[in-house]
């Protein structure tokens, strides 16, 4: 039938705009830019969580049988309203997808039955809810600011049970010397995830004297660096807010984060950087999925119950 093939009314809004005769002219960066983003791509910045749903989407089919099986035992993960995905009819988000992993990856070195855990930063809560919806621990002590702490205790409150909120202890750092309100109180396990990247070099110090006598073993998750590329973000919080960023942390050198042979020459500094003393050795280590540049690692005391040995500040 003549006339069939012609574009349609949407195509030849996106010809006239954006696929022009003008735009083809230079191709030297088009495959970043607008013709690009309507031939092949969808643009990241106004389809963030289309790629953020992709993203999840994608990592759910990587989870294993004993990923899902932490999922299903941790309920009201919808409290939130979070962004989220369902795979084989379980919705997931990406903040419970990290979270499985990094109980997976801490369960694999420690036994957390009767298990007493100390979380430094602990956000809104997402790693306690998934680790006490799948071990019996005895005690879950989450020190933190006051101001992060109100969301924490929040949303605990409103996702566990009342028997294993009663586990929890929480220590504002504005309101007491932690060190004090830690006195003689051992623990089997210290985490730590993706805040002492956003420390000061002298409070993460603290914590990791902190750790070294109280704790018997340590989980960290953190970046092994930092990055300074504006078309990751556009620096759209300006370049106070990334001055900021670049004095935190232990690890603050500048490498392309998107370079996986950048980010493993990193990493050895990472092991040395959150190991608390030469007391402790790493017992795992491995990259912590999705993001490029963090890692994760897993450190236990060389001593057995040296943590009682040494002294209070």
């Amino acid at each position: 039938m003549a006339g069939v093939y012609r574009a349609s009314r949407q195509w030849e809004r996106i010809i006239r705009q954006w696929v022009t005769e003008e735009a083809a002219v230079d191709l030297t960066h088009f495959k970043s830019e607008r013709p690009n983003h309507k031939m092949s791509l969808w643009d990241p910045e106004v389809n963030g969580v289309r790629y953020l749903k992709t993203l999840v989407h994608n990592l759910a089919t990587t989870l294993d049988p004993d990923d899902w099986a932490r999922l299903r035992r941790t309920g009201r993960r919808e409290v939130g309203d979070p962004v989220a995905v369902r795979w084989h009819g379980m919705q997931v988000c990406l903040d419970y997808l990290q979270a499985t992993l990094e109980v997976g990856f801490i369960e694999r070195s420690v036994d957390l039955r009767a298990a007493r855990v100390l979380e430094i930063g602990a956000g809104y809560g997402r790693t306690c809810h998934t680790l006490l919806s799948n071990h019996d621990v005895a005690a879950y002590c989450i020190v933190d600011l006051r101001s992060t702490m109100r969301f924490s205790r929040g949303y605990l409150r409103a996702v566990l049970d009342d028997v294993q909120f009663a586990k929890l202890r929480f220590v504002p750092v504005e309101d007491m010397d932690v060190g004090h309100a830690l006195s003689g109180i051992d623990f089997d396990l210290g985490i730590n995830i993706n805040s002492f990247a956003e420390m000061t070099p002298d409070t993460v110090r603290c914590y990791l004297d902190l750790i070294d006598r109280r704790c018997a073993a340590l989980y960290v998750k953190n970046p092994v660096g930092k990055y300074q590329d504006r078309s990751l973000d556009g620096h759209v919080e300006g370049d106070e807010a990334r001055w900021r960023a670049m004095e935190t942390g232990p690890l603050r050198q500048v490498l392309d984060i998107h370079d996986d042979q950048a980010v493993r020459a990193a990493v050895p500094g990472f092991l040395a950087a959150y190991r608390p003393s030469a007391d402790w050795s790493e017992v795992a280590d491995a990259w912590a999925v999705p993001w490029s540049f963090y890692w994760q690692a897993f450190y236990r005391r060389k001593r057995p119950g040296a943590a009682a040995d040494r002294p209070d500040d």
